[in-house]
């Protein structure tokens, strides 16, 4: 892809998800989104934990 359409592309990205906020409101849905990735990879890393856990209980030793 072009660079002048993936620079057009990325301005109407920017503009369809922070068109109508202020500077704060943006700010804070950055901040939001940066937590809930974080979040989102606790829960999958304490998921895969449980599995593991799960695996070893259940094998004879």
């Amino acid at each position: 892809m072009p660079q002048a359409r993936r620079e057009q592309r990325d301005v109407l990205q920017y503009k369809a998800k922070f068109g109508g906020m202020d500077v704060s409101e943006a700010r804070r849905l950055k901040v939001l989104e940066n937590e809930n990735a974080r979040l989102k990879k606790l829960l999958a890393e304490a998921m895969l934990d449980n599995a593991m856990l799960k695996d070893l209980s259940t094998k004879k030793w």
